[in-house]
């Protein structure tokens, strides 16, 4: 390949990332103005974002290491701007359209050092006796929030009718967690670019050239990551940690298991036992997709309504 078909190639994905991140803050734009989207606390500090206003009601747990700081972004109300939230108010919208209220919750703040994914389990288990009369509809974790989920599902299966675990394993990959922690702890530090470069290393360790690499990096790192903080460092030390191999068997409630067979955060056989290990569950694997493609494939919003219905 010679450099003119290599300058071609990084100002056309330069191009296409200029262009995502246009659509990124439109969309946000959008949604700040519809005022579709409700931001604010719980007493007991959980942040969330509250999406539709049927009679039937979702709690989503989010990844702990990842989603950062969830509720609103100032004392008026508004909501989070971030890449991850853009995508979920298009992935939630049939939940909306079915008669759902969805209350994305993130974890409570100033998490404690050692904090497990059992420990906040039981923040969630509280937060439904508390403020949702003892009993949700459906729980929904995505990537490490579903790893809360197992936790959730093993320890309270009294407090919801049916959960779905959307690319979430009993562990993660060995590499990935190591990636994960080291970049949690430099968004914490304050280089947004830096961390995001780990994460495109892990990801996409072939792309060239380097500049393209790095422009991928200062996107994402603007677009995508959160800002930092030391609870995504707690919450990534908490994934590391994990494995739920010994409680996925005492889970007794229907769950759903929705994963990419590409996926290089969770390997195939991981999700493969995983499944095998819950005496109740739906496995769903969907073929040439990665931990995001399957997360927010448009299967999977109507997967999760056809395994929460009567």
């Amino acid at each position: 390949m010679g450099p003119c078909t290599v300058h071609k190639r990084a100002v056309a994905i330069g191009g296409a990332l200029a262009i995502a991140v246009i659509g990124v803050v439109a969309s946000c734009g959008r949604r700040r103005r519809k005022h579709e989207v409700v931001a604010d606390t719980f007493p007991n500090g959980m942040g969330y974002l509250r999406f539709g206003s049927g009679a039937k009601s979702v709690m989503w747990i989010p990844d702990p290491s990842h989603t950062g700081h969830v509720g609103p972004s100032d004392p008026d109300g508004d909501v989070p701007r971030s890449g991850y939230l853009v995508m979920m108010k298009r992935m939630l919208r049939p939940f909306v359209e079915a008669g759902y209220t969805i209350f994305l919750v993130g974890q409570k703040p100033n998490l404690p050092q050692g904090c497990s994914l059992a420990d906040m389990a039981e923040d969630y288990a509280g937060l439904i006796v508390e403020e949702f009369g003892g009993k949700v509809d459906l729980v929904v974790g995505d990537s490490g929030g579903g790893m809360v989920g197992f936790c959730l599902a093993a320890r309270h299966p009294e407090l919801f009718e049916h959960i779905a675990i959307v690319v979430a394993g009993y562990t993660l990959d060995g590499a990935y967690k190591a990636a994960d922690l080291e970049s949690v702890r430099l968004l914490d530090a304050g280089r947004r670019t830096d961390a995001a470069a780990v994460m495109v290393s892990f990801m996409f360790p072939s792309i060239r050239p380097p500049s393209v690499a790095r422009l991928l990096a200062w996107v994402m790192g603007r677009v995508v990551l959160s800002a930092g903080s030391s609870d995504l460092v707690v919450g990534a030390e908490a994934l590391s940690a994990f494995d739920g191999r010994e409680i996925l068997p005492s889970i007794s409630v229907p769950v759903l298991l929705v994963c990419g067979d590409r996926d290089k955060m969770v390997p195939r056989e991981v999700y493969q036992q995983t499944a095998d290990l819950i005496p109740n569950s739906t496995f769903r694997l969907y073929e040439g997709k990665d931990h995001l493609g399957a997360l927010f494939d448009k299967r999977t919003p109507e997967e999760i309504l056809s395994f929460a219905r009567p």
